[in-house]
């Protein structure tokens, strides 16, 4: 299929933050969009963003190049646009310019095809027309970090949701619970108005960064939802670790120090069930210590692998994790992401497909979670913007 037209749009992400959407015309003259969104806990080791201005000029170039040229996959136009940046990081043409063209693509391919975008994602990448079951959601209800401006240091409280009936009633019983939760914590420090972080959830002060955990778990068993549904952390460890040491719960902690506090933490929250980047990026010994120590809990790697397939296998052989954080705009592309996730199963790492803290309206990894037959898809708290990612659950998993 030949591409006849790319445009670049600027477009605002959920926290007011400027990012691009990219426009694709295919030869039939339809056009095709994908959005990026953006991210503030950021891995070292993720493709460079260009800023608005450079992406324009950037598109420019790309347009010349690309244009009637015909490609039959995703893979090969994906191909062909990282030869033309050539560079390890997309730092020549934005990994955020080739993820909005890879992802628009992608949609014209499945259009062409007269496919639904995930079932020719999943054709293309994952060689199967079998999806494998429902996605657990893992929904941040409480913020922290650099999400929020209150004393958290990990950054996302989540409840982790199993799905045993409809999406729709899931994603109701979820909203529900948000706007309980939302109750208690009014009476319980008596607020009027509780604050909010980046994702959705609130961002008051707790007593500690153990606190969110017991109230979360208290909720749930009084809700009668203990039996189907956990908790889980984003932890973000690398915004708290300074010149070697972790400064969390106003201490100065080493390694060995915060794996003792996880372990103390699972011991005491039986539905604790799910830590993500507990340790800073470059901190391979407490991810290790942690495996050892802390057995049927998923011990997920995003900074440490920011989407890339050749560190999550790299990492998965060394034992450090036992589940993957997904997020196209890590990599950069959709092929490359596609890799990353058949790696990780490879070696029987659970992958969760990822919003970011600055969201689109763009379902796109909703479509790539049914696609690659994910583990769990992190979306964020039910509201806003968020909830058009919960519609398309519902919408592609509800209509089986």
């Amino acid at each position: 299929m030949k591409i006849q037209q790319l445009a670049i749009r600027k477009i605002f992400d959920s926290r007011g933050q400027a990012t691009i959407e990219m426009e694709l015309t295919s030869e039939s003259g339809r056009i095709f969009q994908g959005s990026v969104p953006s991210g503030k806990s950021r891995g070292s080791n993720e493709a460079v963003v260009l800023e608005y201005a450079q992406a324009e000029t950037v598109v420019a170039v790309i347009q010349k190049q690309i244009q009637n040229r015909n490609f039959s996959s995703v893979q090969e136009l994906d191909d062909f646009l990282k030869k033309l940046d050539g560079t390890n990081n997309k730092s020549k043409l934005g990994g955020n310019v080739l993820l909005g063209i890879s992802i628009a693509f992608a949609r014209a391919m499945a259009d062409f095809k007269r496919q639904s975008v995930e079932v020719y994602l999943n054709r293309e990448f994952f060689g199967s027309q079998t999806f494998l079951g429902k996605p657990i959601i893992f929904s941040n209800l409480i913020n922290g970090g650099e999400h929020a401006q209150n004393n958290l240091a990990i950054q996302e409280y989540m409840v982790v949701a199993r799905s045993s009936h409809s999406f729709s009633e899931t994603v109701g019983k979820l909203t529900a619970f948000y706007k309980k939760l939302g109750e208690v914590l009014k009476k319980r420090y008596k607020v009027k108005n509780l604050p909010i972080g980046d994702e959705g959830g609130y961002s008051l002060d707790f007593t500690d960064n153990f606190e969110p955990i017991k109230i979360l778990e208290t909720l749930l068993q009084k809700e009668n939802l203990n039996q189907e549904w956990s908790i889980g952390l984003d932890c973000a460890a690398s915004s708290f670790y300074k010149k070697g040491k972790y400064q969390f719960g106003g201490k100065l902690l080493t390694s060995n120090q915060l794996v003792a506090i996880y372990v103390s933490y699972a011991k005491k929250s039986n539905l604790l069930v799910s830590l993500e980047d507990p340790f800073a990026e470059k901190d391979y010994e407490g991810f290790r210590l942690l495996m050892s120590q802390v057995k049927n809990k998923l011990i997920v790697g995003d900074d440490l692998t920011t989407t890339n397939g050749s560190l999550i296998e790299q990492y998965a052989k060394d034992q450090l994790i036992n589940g993957v954080i997904i997020k196209p705009n890590q990599i950069g592309t959709v092929s490359e992401t596609c890799d990353a996730i058949r790696k990780a199963k490879n070696h029987n790492i659970k992958t969760i497909i990822s919003h970011r803290s600055g969201e689109t309206e763009d379902s796109f990894i909703i479509q790539l979670a049914k696609a690659s037959g994910a583990h769990g898809v992190k979306i964020g708290a039910p509201i806003k913007e968020r909830l058009i990612k919960f519609n398309e659950l519902i919408r592609i998993y509800d209509s089986e």
